[in-house]
């Protein structure tokens, strides 16, 4: 997935991709989606979720850290994060004001896996992240129920579709199409070579802005949105040996990412990075004082900086390069990328 080599566009890039290109080839991810959508396309949304391992991601937790690029959104759960630095839930995308459905509907997720929640331990902190689809979607309707939650959830795999999916199917990029893309690096640090994933949920920019590989394809895009608004959320996973600290910094590479593609972060933007590493589990049930855990010395972690910036940049094109142009709500037609580019 990513970027396919007869796309007609060139990223200049020099880590190699992982075998599918997508944040799944960092082991134990899974990627799930529910669109929802209506026959007279009033209705374009729907939920993304990214499952960060294998097991109960509440009893074995992961190094997290999240990076607000810009704080023009509504997500859920990034206060914890801040706080302890952990990831104990999937990670949830969707349209802005189904946020709080969305949120109920994965509490009821975690409760049924971890009935302790509550009862012999705390509460849960869910962490949802949204965009704002209106453009395209009766947003008012909040038309996200408890069980598109569990659709995406349980259609989780390491192979998934990118463009107008799940969360994606209302959202726009830069004055085309846009939603869900993904790519991935394999990145050597000393004599190990680590994965770098990247997904992100792409509703943001102005049409005349876009810069493909130094290409200003937006000279040429009949932009349909005059002002950037409208949020991007990036998720970047490792399996490189990461603290929370250092996810932090890695996080925050995201912003070049966006950079590079064209964006300046509007007033009304949205952009949200989230990062974490599968490699150290923090278990919530423990009996010893203390923990030992792996962790790189951030003298070597530059590359995977470099990495997450390539992995991120391509995601964010993918997610453009794989929506067709679409028509939503009250006539408004999205073009697609695909319209615009020199084969």
């Amino acid at each position: 997935m990513g970027l396919e080599k007869d796309s007609g566009l060139e990223l200049y890039s020099v880590y190699p991709t992982g075998e599918r290109n997508l944040i799944s080839d960092v082991i134990g991810v899974k990627v799930g989606h529910a669109a929802i959508r209506s026959e007279d396309r009033r209705i374009n949304t729907g939920v993304t979720v990214i499952i960060p391992h294998e097991g109960n991601i509440f009893r074995e937790k992961l190094f997290a850290a999240n990076a607000v690029i810009n704080g023009f959104g509504k997500s859920i759960g990034l206060v914890q994060m801040d706080e302890l630095g952990t990831l104990e839930s999937p990670i949830f995308m969707t349209n802005t004001l189904s946020a709080g459905d969305v949120l109920s509907a994965g509490i009821d997720y975690m409760l049924e896996a971890n009935p302790e929640i509550g009862v012999d331990t705390g509460t849960v902190n869910v962490v949802v992240t949204e965009c704002n689809d209106g453009g395209m979607n009766d947003i008012r309707g909040r038309h996200v129920r408890a069980e598109d939650v569990r659709r995406a959830i349980e259609s989780a795999g390491e192979d998934f579709e990118e463009g107008a999916v799940g969360a994606g199917c209302g959202m726009e990029m830069m004055g085309v199409k846009g939603g869900i893309g993904s790519a991935s690096r394999l990145v050597p640090v000393g004599n190990k070579t680590y994965t770098v994933g990247a997904l992100c949920l792409s509703n943001y920019g102005t049409g005349d802005g876009l810069v493909i590989g130094g290409d200003h394809i937006g000279r040429r895009i009949k932009a349909s949105k005059a002002e950037d608004k409208g949020s991007c959320i990036l998720v970047i996973a490792t399996d490189a040996p990461l603290i929370d600290r250092q996810l932090k910094r890695l996080a925050n590479r995201a912003a070049h990412a966006l950079a590079r593609t064209g964006s300046f972060s509007g007033n009304g933007s949205g952009d949200i990075a989230i990062a974490f590493s599968t490699a150290n589990r923090i278990e919530h049930f423990n009996e010893s004082e203390s923990k030992s855990i792996e962790m790189l010395y951030d003298s070597r972690i530059s590359p995977l900086f470099r990495g997450a910036v390539e992995a991120m940049e391509e995601a964010l094109i993918s997610s453009a390069f794989h929506a067709e142009a679409a028509e939503g709500i009250r006539g408004r037609y999205v073009h697609g990328l695909k319209e615009y580019i020199k084969k």
